[in-house]
């Protein structure tokens, strides 16, 4: 379910909420080898499966940043400012990666409004996502999430 607030302003005073849960997201190999070709890192542990089945984690893994760049999708299914002009994506203050992600994990973001402070124009927010994996208690990854809404 998605947190909805009317304006930038509601932000301001939801400091510390939970916002919620995105949809779980399949790590498909098909996946994992696109994201390898639009970077150039075709690494083995990501897109060899036979040889990665012999390494560490005995099966290929997501890259860190295919991680990351998800938590661009689960956002805006966890949460929704009206009355802007725009959101953008100002970037992040932290990422770390503890755990990979192997290959047939389901993955989902869950957020938290860490701050928001008025700034010319509009409210900045910064948003922990931390990238769960399900059945594991480590996430994959833990993000602080940098928008603003510009009204």
């Amino acid at each position: 379910m998605t947190t909805v607030f009317a304006t930038p302003d509601g932000l301001l005073a939801a400091v510390g909420a939970e916002l919620g849960s995105s949809e779980w997201v399949t790590i498909e190999q098909d996946r994992i080898d696109g994201f390898a070709d639009a970077t150039g890192d075709h690494q083995w542990i990501h897109v060899d499966p036979e040889a990665a089945a012999a390494g560490p984690f005995a099966t290929t893994i997501a890259h860190g940043y295919l991680t990351l760049a998800l938590t661009n999708r689960f956002l805006p299914e966890i949460i929704r400012v009206d009355g802007v002009s725009m959101g953008i994506n100002y970037g992040v203050n932290k990422v770390r990666f503890p755990q990979p992600v192997a290959v047939g994990s389901r993955i989902r973001g869950h957020a938290t409004l860490t701050s928001a402070e008025e700034i010319g124009g509009g409210v900045q927010a910064v948003i922990t996502i931390t990238v769960e994996i399900e059945g594991s208690t480590k996430p994959a990854c833990i993000v602080e999430s940098v928008s603003r809404f510009l009204r």
